[in-house]
């Protein structure tokens, strides 16, 4: 698929701006990332032709938003809430919703097949939802948006719900899918994308607030985050802007962010540290 354009899209729902002028340009595996109520799953829905936007334009090529039914054949939707009756098995499945997608009899199988194959479900599709992992389920979640080889994939919050073992396994298998076609993925948890996405799009009340690679966004807070150790009865974390603080022994190891240029104590930022700068800069500044 070509590179996906957003230009200029609003949403107003009931006087209330949900995304306020979004630009963006998808190409390849992008993160979207912010806090709850930023807009992520507003502009998944969008993508995903689901709801229309207030006004803006999608187009990817001579591929353009308005044609609906044309657009769905080229996506694969994982909502954040994905559930299936509980009863059937794997393979009912998916040869129920492949059948909804207009998959026609003779390649049906070997389209299940196919997307079994890439989430490595082949060998439990005969097991029934009922008897699913929470990350099992994510699985079959993902084989259902990967019917007929859809050239962009939209995961909306994909970990949510999974013990850590799980996330570390869907955030693989997000990184190996995204290697041949466009996926977008929309979280508030940083390290669903910090290894799956080759560019992160924050957003904040709406707007996007800061687009490009992991060492793009690194390079903007690099000299802006400190970490020093307090005696545990001499600190004062209300007067810093903390990122965290760990006891250690007699200690409080603080990290936070500084605009004093305190060179002793300045350390090498991580995309968490970032994100939090963008979305506190007020408070920061």
């Amino acid at each position: 698929m070509d590179t996906i354009v957003l230009s200029h899209i609003n949403k107003n729902i009931k006087g209330k701006d949900i995304l306020n002028d979004v630009n963006l340009e998808i190409k390849g595996s992008i993160g979207l990332l912010g806090p709850n109520g930023a807009g992520k799953t507003t502009l998944m829905r969008i993508l995903t032709t689901l709801i229309d936007p207030s006004s803006g334009t999608i187009n990817a090529g001579q591929l353009i938003w308005e044609n609906k039914t044309e657009v769905r054949n080229h996506i694969g939707y994982l909502p954040q809430h994905f559930s299936m009756y509980k009863n059937i098995t794997i393979l009912e499945c998916l040869n129920h919703l492949a059948l909804l997608k207009g998959i026609d009899k003779k390649n049906r199988q070997k389209v299940i097949q196919s997307a079994l194959e890439e989430v490595n479900l082949l060998d439990v599709q005969s097991k029934k939802i009922k008897q699913l992992s929470g990350g099992m389920l994510r699985r079959v979640g993902i084989a259902q948006a990967l019917l007929g080889n859809p050239k962009l994939l939209i995961v909306d919050e994909p970990t949510v719900g999974l013990d850590i073992e799980e996330r570390v396994r869907f955030r693989s298998l997000l990184r190996k899918l995204g290697k041949n076609r466009n996926i977008v993925i929309s979280t508030h948890i940083v390290e669903d994308i910090e290894t799956t996405c080759d560019q992160i799009c924050i957003l904040k009340n709406g707007k996007v607030i800061n687009f490009g690679t992991k060492s793009q966004i690194l390079d903007l807070v690099r000299g802006k985050v400190a970490e020093k150790s307090y005696p545990l009865d001499q600190v004062d974390l209300d007067s810093l802007r903390v990122i965290s603080a760990k006891e250690s022994g007699e200690e409080y190891v603080v990290r936070y962010f500084t605009t004093q240029g305190e060179d002793e104590y300045l350390v090498e930022p991580t995309l968490e540290d970032a994100y939090l700068f963008f979305i506190k800069e007020e408070e920061i500044v």
